[in-house]
């Protein structure tokens, strides 16, 4: 039996973020969080680093990360700032 996780802060706009996973009501993107949360800010830290989030937020980004890991780590990838200067 499969269980369907919902994650009530976590959605997708075309017009926001060209359709990646952001926090809902902001602009933030869940791959902005886990890069910082990579660099080894704690989920505390991080909403001290973005005080317009909630540490409910912050989670459940973390959380939809490890649902959708593969997703977020191309694109986390694809943003690195090695790829960046690459095009430049």
């Amino acid at each position: 039996m499969s269980t369907k996780v919902v994650h009530p802060y976590i959605t997708s706009k075309e017009d926001i973020g060209g359709g990646k996973s952001i926090i809902v009501g902001t602009r933030t993107r869940v791959s902005n969080i886990v890069a910082y949360y990579r660099l080894g800010l704690s989920p505390e830290e991080l909403a001290r680093e973005f005080p317009h989030l909630t540490l409910s937020q912050i989670h459940d980004a973390l959380s939809y990360y490890y649902e959708h890991q593969e997703e977020i780590d191309k694109e986390t990838d694809e943003n690195s700032e090695e790829n960046i200067k690459k095009l430049i």
